[in-house]
């Protein structure tokens, strides 16, 4: 059987797979419930599933894998700072925020504060980080099917991020967070197994030594022992040095403020089933981030430099794929054949299961917050209104994911995403750790901290070498980069705390304060929570 229709076909069987998902999940979909949190039905460990699919996005399985072929310890880093920042989000957020909202991120800042200012403002940034984190998986998508089908055409990359978009509106429209929910689900199993399957062969390849895995990776990447310790990528200048803290610092804080990771707590009937879910998540994503170690350190030691180093016109972002090919018997063999076409396959699925669940994310705060709550002023509205212009808006931000992704095909995956973190943790965290902890905190506060860091975030990203100045650049033949760092979190999530606290403290909004106690009680037990869900 010849290897490109081997490839094609088990390909197009994931699509089918999660396609039919969809359409079975549509016809569960009823009410505006069901819609944007699954009727509140799933259990914590189908949520802790359906987060680990979210959440392992093919900027882990591709960005990280080719980050640590490339850069050895140092593209290991982004692994760590991923699997820590789960513990700010079980400690900090998941509960409460089950707790205290119905389907968006603003809800629970809406409750004790002034409707519209403050819907508007997290709808608009949950919008901008959600575009960001779409960028990653959509390039990471056009990489895949280029290498699939064995072209390296720019027309055929393009035409593969159009389709990709048109399918995250899919299941979106159609399957709403049920169908997002189970394709996740099956998603983050096969990416599990996967994986699995590729860190033992790769083990195999040097007698399960991880020893000589490790010396075969640092001997074939040309850097010798540097390979193996921290400076490669992040120790050069104190510039560099200073960004690999400021990607820390958003890796780690920036999964708490992530809107397709919140509106996940919302799925679980109880607060006790958020917490087991995270759980849940933690372990699968741990284990994991472990599995990468191996998978990056693998493609290292036994593929060739060009084919993993953009500088010799290699793709890092295809490191896995290309290493699932050699272990199975190389280019050319059959065995090769199948497990390019299972990893390409899988992480196909992931990209598409990681953009259903971003583009629900937006689309429902744009219906939720921005049309209910700011246009029609929390009028009553019909569930199907409500819902029909979450579909609406699932189209527009679909299309504006598509032209931005385009031009985006140059940058790497796991960077991408590190901006998304950075843009998540300067304008959602400050706002959403501010109104659960502090009494004072009002209404200029939420939006000077959600528009503070969402400015200074993109502003920062616009005047950095990512878009301009460098050949890997989005702009290589411009020069405006003004700023030096590639991640801009350790100037913008200071800038939205600060703020938060200056426009807090220069107003005052008595309602605000009388509601905390409220907002606490119900954060901290749920008492309420489930009537607020149905009202």
């Amino acid at each position: 059987m010849d290897t490109q229709v081997l490839t094609t076909s088990l390909f197009l069987l994931v699509v089918a797979l999660t396609v039919a998902i969809t359409f079975w999940a549509s016809r569960q979909t009823k009410t505006a419930a069901d819609f944007y949190s699954g009727g509140r039905s799933f259990s914590g460990f189908q949520n802790g599933l359906a987060i680990g699919g979210d959440y392992m996005s093919a900027a882990s399985f591709l960005g990280i894998s080719g980050a640590i072929a490339l850069y050895g310890y140092d593209g290991f880093l982004y692994s760590i700072g991923f699997l820590v920042a789960w513990l700010v989000a079980l400690l900090l957020v998941a509960e409460m925020l089950r707790n205290a909202g119905r389907y968006t991120m603003a809800d629970q800042l809406a409750f004790r504060m002034s409707q519209r200012p403050v819907r508007t403002a997290a709808s608009i940034s949950t919008v901008v980080v959600s575009i960001f984190y779409l960028l990653a998986q959509m390039v990471g998508a056009g990489s895949l099917v280029a290498l699939l089908l064995g072209v390296d055409s720019e027309a055929l990359k393009n035409l593969t991020i159009v389709g990709v978009g048109a399918l995250m509106i899919f299941y979106v429209v159609v399957g709403g967070m049920k169908g997002t929910t189970y394709v996740q689900i099956v998603k983050a199993v096969l990416l599990m197994v996967g994986s699995a399957l590729i860190v033992v062969l790769v083990l195999a390849e040097f007698n399960f030594n991880l020893s000589d895995l490790l010396g075969a990776a640092a001997d074939n990447s040309g850097k010798g022992e540097e390979f193996l310790a921290p400076g490669l990528q992040y120790g050069a200048s104190l510039t560099s040095k200073i960004d690999f803290l400021s990607l820390g610092l958003a890796l780690v804080l920036g999964t708490a403020g992530l809107p397709h990771i919140l509106i996940r707590f919302y799925t679980v009937p109880t607060a006790q089933d958020a917490r087991k879910s995270v759980l849940w998540a933690i372990g699968l994503i741990g284990a994991f981030y472990l599995m990468t170690l191996v998978l990056g350190f693998g493609a290292a030691a036994l593929l060739d430099r060009d084919q993993v180093d953009p500088a010799v016109g290699g793709n890092q972002n295809l490191a896995s794929p290309l290493l699932a090919e050699a272990v199975g018997g190389g280019e050319g063999s059959t065995g090769g054949a199948v497990l390019l076409a299972l990893i390409a396959a899988v992480a196909f699925a992931t990209i598409l299961a990681v953009v259903a669940g971003l583009t629900l994310a937006s689309s429902s705060s744009v219906a939720h917050d921005l049309y209910k709550g700011v246009i029609k002023k929390d009028q009553p509205i019909s569930e199907h209104d409500e819902v029909r212009v979450a579909r609406i808006a699932a189209f527009v931000i679909g299309a504006v994911a598509i032209a931005l992704s385009i031009p985006a095909q140059r940058l790497n995956i796991a960077f991408l995403v590190a901006l998304a973190f950075a843009v998540a943790a300067s304008a959602n965290l400050p706002a959403i750790i501010y109104n659960m902890f502090w009494r004072r905190f009002n209404t200029r506060g939420a939006t000077w901290s959600i528009y503070g860091g969402l400015i200074a975030a993109v502003g920062l990203v616009f005047f950095s070498p990512v878009m301009s100045s460098l050949p890997t650049s989005l702009f290589p033949d411009s020069d405006w980069a003004i700023f030096p760092l590639n991640n801009p979190g350790i100037i913008s999530i200071p800038i939205g705390f600060l703020l938060g606290y200056i426009g807090t403290i220069t107003s005052k909004d008595p309602a605000a304060e009388d509601r905390f106690t409220e907002l606490e009680v119900r954060a901290l037990t749920g008492a309420g929570a489930e009537q607020a869900v149905k009202h």
